[in-house]
């Protein structure tokens, strides 16, 4: 799950955006309301966290053009104001959830939890192939009723692969499902995650590589890509 926070409290955003790395979700911190536009025109996000109260376009108005744009992203406010009106006046905004500050991280977690389950008219809660079964909720995978144990970046990267249901998933679009914003685009964390994913997952290899192209799960049915290999 990537998550675009907008918070303008740096030791706060650094703190939240640590405590859900912990959790398997990538959060990438915008200061203001300019750089949550910007951060919106580059990345999908699954979910945005908005401080109504930032520089700039505020998080009521950003909301506006997160609802106005389409996109469907799930909003969860932020605020200090605990007042009734003050709520709805969010939720008519087009919010899906509102957390009042001060909060705990567990709770923010459980609300993003619960607005990603409600994305599951898109995709299902538990996703299946090739003899994998991942639940993204529980953060379980089974492989052939075998539990396997991965990290949570390990996860991260399945869960991209699986959703694409046999789909071929560039390194890039990988660098930017699963890690934050400031992931070097020209690091080899992608290569070497795959390739300590697809031990974990145990022979015989169910992730290919696509030389020049990405990674995809074989399904065994898939003669789209001929060049596909198993390094």
């Amino acid at each position: 799950m990537r998550v675009l926070l907008v918070e303008d409290e740096p030791y706060l955003a650094g703190a939240v955006r640590d405590g859900l790395r912990l959790e398997a979700i990538a959060a990438d911190i915008a200061g203001d309301g300019d750089s949550a536009l910007e951060l919106l025109s580059i990345h999908s996000y699954d979910l945005a966290v908005l401080d109504r109260d930032i520089p700039g376009p505020s998080g009521d108005e950003i909301a506006r053009r997160i609802v106005a744009s389409g996109s469907g992203i799930p909003i969860l406010m932020l605020t200090a104001a605990d007042r009734i009106d003050d709520k709805a006046s969010g939720f008519e905004l087009g919010a899906d959830d509102y957390l009042t500050k001060p909060f705990e991280l567990r709770e923010l977690v459980l609300r993003l939890r619960a607005l990603d389950r409600r994305r599951a008219h898109v995709r299902p809660p538990v996703r299946e192939i090739a003899g994998l079964r991942l639940d993204p909720f529980r953060r379980e995978v089974f492989r052939d009723g075998r539990y396997v144990a991965l990290t949570r970046k390990q996860f991260a990267v399945l869960e991209v692969l699986v959703a694409a249901e046999g789909g071929v998933v560039s390194s890039e679009e990988l660098l930017e499902r699963a890690w934050d914003h400031n992931a070097d685009p020209f690091t080899n964390a992608v290569r070497i995650t795959v390739s300590a994913l697809r031990k974990r997952l145990g022979e015989p290899w169910l992730i290919a590589t696509v030389p020049g192209v990405g990674y995809r799960i074989d399904t065994g049915m898939d003669t789209s890509h001929p060049g596909s290999t198993h390094e």
